[in-house]
């Protein structure tokens, strides 16, 4: 058994890994997100498209934990937290995604230290979580980066001289290093060849496939959710336009929104 594999994340058995009601959130007189709902199940991937300005990136920062709602509530089904996730202050918020949630970033440059090696960005998750022992530091960043499939001969380079996609791998295997229970993964192919995009989209479909890995994607491309989400959410103006069963909403769009997206990929 694997390091990653001892620490496979506890869960309430028989409900909802994340659910968020009545989200709300203005920036002056702008509307980001308007009485917005979300229920995702352990083991499931939710796919959140939208054109920009939908509000789909907030509201990935906000399972996040990086901003804080007008109104509404947020709560993960683990043991050692209970109540509206968004009433924890900054501290408790910080252990709570450094052990529980993973995020993977569209620009590397919000999610990594592009100066530190590639191996000391995936241990600083480990530091945050309280490990200090230098050799278990190594090995766990060593792990984390072979499962995410980045070449360990280059495991002690730094973000800056590596590929977009390269630096992607190394966000995911920061964002997985601890097992967390929520995978959020923010544009994670935008500005990559289509053939490192593919090579990214396998990794995490192995990933949630063989681990069963709970994960919240948002995407522009209806292709990347088609390939890797079970449910789907349609945002515009920061409401939620429609939802369902992938195969169910892009093969048969009720809101003439998600029509309009879906042909527009046609």
């Amino acid at each position: 058994m694997s390091v990653l594999d001892r620490l496979a994340p506890e869960l309430i058995t028989g409900a909802p890994l994340l659910v968020m009601q009545g989200i709300a959130k203005r920036y002056g007189p702008v509307v980001a997100l308007e009485d917005v709902a979300a229920t995702v199940w352990p083991g499931e991937v939710l796919g959140i498209v939208g054109e920009s300005g939908s509000g789909k990136s907030t509201l990935l920062r906000m399972m996040n934990l990086e901003d804080t709602p007008d109104t509404g509530t947020y709560t993960l089904a683990l043991p050692e937290v209970a109540g509206n996730l968004f009433d924890l202050d900054r501290f408790a918020r910080r252990q709570l995604c450094a052990r529980r949630i993973g995020i993977v970033y569209q620009n590397p440059h919000q999610g990594l230290l592009m100066g530190h090696s590639s191996s000391g960005n995936v241990a600083e998750r480990l530091l945050v979580a309280g490990e200090r022992r230098f050799a278990t530091l190594r090995a766990r960043a060593r792990e984390a980066l072979d499962v995410s499939e980045f070449p360990l001969n280059r495991m002690d380079d730094p973000p800056r001289l590596l590929s977009g996609g390269m630096q992607q791998r190394v966000q995911l295997a920061k964002a997985i290093a601890l097992e967390p229970a929520l995978l959020l993964l923010d544009e994670p192919t935008t500005g990559l060849d289509v053939s490192v995009q593919a090579l990214v989209l396998d990794t995490l479909k192995r990933l949630q496939r063989d681990r069963a890995i709970t994960m919240v994607i948002v995407s522009h491309d209806l292709g990347v959710i088609r390939t890797m989400a079970d449910r789907v959410m349609v945002m515009r103006r920061g409401r939620v336009v429609e939802e369902g069963l992938v195969d169910q909403v892009f093969q048969d769009p009720q809101h003439p929104y998600t029509q309009e997206l879906v042909h527009a990929k046609l």
